[in-house]
C-alpha cells in the first residue's frame, strides 16, 4: 500500500492536468470599448465598469480567471480589456458630463470591439 506522500506524488499531475483542461474550456473574449458622444468625439477619462455575469462556462470558471474590470478610456476613448469569459457581459459606462450608461451584452466571440454612445444630461424639471 503507497504512503500517503507517493499517493500525492502520483496524483497531483493528474489534477494539474484536469485544472488546466477546465481552464482550457473556458472561452474568453478580448474587449475593446469605445466611449463617445453623441457627435462622433472619443471621451476620455469615462469610467468603464465590465461584469462576466453569466454563460455556458460558468461552472468551469477557476480562481485565476478574472471576471471583472474598472478601468478608463484612453485619449481615443478606448478601454481594452485583455481577456474576459465569454457569455453575458454587463457594461457600465459613466462619464462628468453624460449620462450614465449600462447594458448587458452576449458575447461569443474571441476579439469584440463595443461602441457605446454616451447621451447628455436631460435637463432638470421642477414642481416648484
Amino acid at each position: 500500500m503507497p504512503t500517503t506522500g507517493k499517493l500525492f506524488r502520483l496524483l497531483m499531475p493528474a489534477l494539474l492536468l484536469a485544472a488546466l483542461a477546465a481552464y482550457g474550456d473556458t472561452p474568453l473574449t478580448k474587449l475593446v470599448i469605445e466611449v463617445k458622444s453623441q457627435s462622433g468625439r472619443p471621451i476620455e477619462g469615462a469610467e468603464v465598469v465590465v461584469n462576466f455575469t453569466e454563460g455556458r462556462s460558468a461552472l468551469n470558471l477557476g480562481r485565476n480567471v478574472r471576471t471583472s474590470y474598472d478601468l478608463h478610456t484612453n485619449q481615443e476613448g478606448q478601454a481594452k480589456i485583455p481577456s474576459i469569459p465569454q457569455g453575458k457581459i454587463r457594461f457600465l459606462v459613466s462619464a462628468h458630463g453624460f449620462q450614465t450608461y449600462g447594458q448587458v451584452l452576449e458575447i461569443k466571440e474571441e476579439e469584440k470591439t463595443v461602441e457605446i454612445v454616451l447621451n447628455p444630461p436631460q435637463p432638470q424639471y421642477s414642481v416648484h
